[in-house]
């Protein structure tokens, strides 16, 4: 339950208060992203405690917890979330241009790849160490050194660094890595979510390919209520029946998570498409639909990758998609002020 208290409320009377909301068995955390001084209230409320608390002085309303994921809430937090990752922000109004390669495959590689995505505007280095693949025969990546090659890599150029972890034991491998990665298939491994969730690093949590979105949040939940609520959920196409496509890019999931969540939310039409040549109209599309940041998989010869060439973009088409994104990104966001503006007139 959420209790909002007159704004005027002293510390002593916010204390006094407190102590007796816990004499009637009750945790009382005070909330930092509402407006106001706001309350939450852990445990069980009964009528008639219900009935004391609206009679509490200062006490100005009461509301319940609406959804099962708390902390992942936009009625406990309002305002849109700002991660950050090394030197950039995301969310909240700052956008995140990540590319890199599916997988590490050794240093010229990545290295090439890095240069170039940081001169087309670039902000943020990806890059797979471990690989889950549906074939227990395909290139499964190289491992810590390919962590050690990125964390060079990134270092180098000044850029932050996503990379997957898939597993608890990995975690302690990541320590130079800027932001995990939580891939589809990892979507539910609730040990993993709860292990990240102890330490202090963003975490990007992939849905699974068919989680629906409210599974999605629940799971941002494992790692928000241990600890850590550097979140950023990534939306990287569910399974449906269309074979077109490797999967299809739900466009309505930004506009539901803006609708119930403050947490960033991040694009991945790389995995969506599975193909390159529709990847430009879908990470536009996001753009327009208020997505807080795309990543793109890229390579300096796609057609040699170990992994997931199809569906990586050639040098020159992530330049050219790069110029587009920050045009779009800058005249939404001028929208967005335009409107703003109107309504405070």
């Amino acid at each position: 339950m959420i209790v909002k208290l007159n704004p005027q409320t002293r510390e002593d009377e916010l204390d006094k208060l407190t102590l007796t909301l816990k004499q009637m068995e009750l945790d009382v955390t005070l909330l930092p992203h509402t407006k106001g001084i706001t309350l939450e209230l852990h445990g069980i409320v009964t009528d008639d405690k219900l009935e004391l608390i609206t009679r509490l002085p200062k006490v100005i309303k009461t509301e319940k917890i609406q959804s099962p994921y708390k902390k992942a809430s936009k009625q406990l937090h309002p305002d849109p979330s700002v991660i950050e990752v090394g030197n950039i922000k995301i969310g909240g109004g700052h956008f995140a241009m990540i590319g890199g390669p599916c997988s590490i495959e050794d240093k010229d590689q990545l290295e090439k790849t890095a240069e170039y995505v940081k001169e087309a505007g670039g902000n943020m280095l990806r890059g797979g160490a471990f690989k889950p693949r549906t074939s227990p025969y395909s290139f499964q990546g190289l491992g810590k050194s390919g962590l050690d090659i990125m964390s060079s890599v990134g270092q180098k150029l000044d850029m932050p660094i996503v990379s997957e972890v898939m597993s608890i034991d990995q975690i302690e491998l990541f320590k130079d890595v800027d932001m995990f990665q939580v891939g589809a298939r990892n979507m539910q491994n609730f040990d993993l979510l709860k292990a990240l969730g102890k330490t202090n690093k963003p975490i990007l949590l992939k849905r699974g390919m068919s989680a629906t979105i409210q599974e999605w949040l629940m799971s941002a939940e494992y790692i928000m209520s241990e600890g850590n609520e550097n979140v950023i959920l990534c939306e990287r196409g569910i399974r449906t029946f269309e074979t077109t496509t490797r999967n299809t890019q739900d466009l309505s999931a930004i506009a539901i998570v803006k609708e119930l969540s403050h947490l960033p939310i991040v694009i991945d039409p790389s995995h969506a498409a599975g193909r390159r040549d529709i990847i430009e109209s879908l990470s536009l599309a996001a753009i327009a639909a208020g997505a807080d940041g795309l990543i793109i998989e890229t390579h300096p010869d796609p057609d040699h990758a170990e992994s997931d060439g199809a569906q990586s973009l050639y040098p020159e088409q992530f330049k050219q998609l790069t110029e587009k994104v920050w045009k779009l990104h800058a005249f939404m966001k001028r929208l967005e002020k335009n409107r703003a503006d109107q309504e405070i007139i």
